[in-house]
């Protein structure tokens, strides 16, 4: 009998990370595609079921059984329906992409939710294995997170659970994109970093500050960079202190652009965590392993757990 795999893709405004996967978690054939978003959810649509059958293709070509689909998209999923509601990154509203998938591939098929899949993955397979509880936090344009309990991502009753990124931190603070002023992305975000710096510089170059400049304008010293990105380790503090006296979970995994930072953030922010907790348990605090493809292994999961395929040494 041949080797079983899984078809996963990441889809992202940009790119597609996509991979065949077997069931220990381990990748045998990695790709990358654009996405090509401005072309219109439709276009998109088709490069995405065009992607997925080309790699089950390619893995009955190299003497591998393709199994299932895992699909993961950004903006709200109905993961029941398999439904991509809303995405502002791709221009989804109401597509059914696991039946579209299900129908083009003839293979069982997941719809996940992007950050979701990614803490799911990161919590089997990555920094946060081995912990029962974990709280994976993105944090890049925007902030969200995953709680994954025991293997298992935590959904919520509208698809919508881990927002994290709209916990209200700064009452005074920006508006976020979400409408209301001091939400915790509005402020903490890589976006909102390299935004606030130029702000009170008053720069006005072509190429914005990007948050990775103000951490090291920070790290040699500029009191500017460094009052700018302490605002923003405390407002992350406060959304993570948030998140643990609600989850009370044993590890938090930092992923994203911005946990790139390394202990340039992890650091500080350990001990402005550590500031906060009361009665409550303090969390092991640590960077994300899988890097980029966090994502793209979760859909694997996904479709995993769908078929009932599983290495179980991945949940302990």
């Amino acid at each position: 009998m041949s080797e079983r795999v899984v078809v996963a893709l990441d889809v992202g405004g940009t790119g597609m990370k996509c991979a065949l996967v077997r069931p220990d978690g381990v990748a045998v054939s990695t790709e990358r595609h654009p996405t090509h978003a401005a072309r219109g959810p439709a276009a998109v649509v088709d490069t995405i079921l065009d992607v997925a059958e080309g790699l089950a293709d390619k893995a009955r070509a190299d003497g591998l059984t393709p199994i299932a689909v895992g699909i993961a998209v950004p903006g709200v999923v109905d993961e029941a329906r398999g439904v991509a509601v809303w995405s502002a990154n791709v221009g989804f509203r109401d597509v059914p992409l696991r039946d579209l998938a299900a129908t083009r591939l003839g293979l069982p098929t997941a719809l996940g939710h992007d950050v979701r899949a990614g803490g799911l993955a990161e919590a089997r397979l990555g920094a946060g294995r081995g912990t029962g509880h974990v709280l994976f936090v993105a944090i890049g344009t925007g902030i969200a997170a995953a709680h994954v309990v025991d293997g298992a991502h935590v959904v919520g009753a509208h698809g919508a659970a881990g927002e994290i990124g709209h916990v209200l931190v700064r009452p005074d603070g920006p508006r976020c994109g979400c409408g209301r002023p001091g939400c915790l992305e509005a402020v903490a975000s890589a976006s909102a970093i390299g935004r606030r710096y130029a702000e009170l510089a008053r720069e006005t170059a072509d190429a914005p500050v990007t948050a990775a400049e103000v951490a090291e304008r920070a790290a040699a010293g500029e009191p500017l960079a460094s009052q700018v990105w302490q605002e923003a380790v405390e407002a992350l503090a406060d959304g993570l202190a948030t998140g643990q006296a609600l989850f009370d979970v044993a590890t938090i995994v930092l992923g994203g652009g911005l946990a790139q930072a390394g202990d340039r953030l992890l650091t500080p922010l350990r001990a402005a965590l550590h500031e906060r907790m009361t009665f409550h348990r303090e969390p092991r605090l640590v960077a994300a392993a899988l890097g980029d493809e966090a994502g793209c292994l979760g859909a694997a999961l996904l479709a995993l757990d769908a078929v009932g395929v599983l290495n179980h040494q991945e949940k302990r």
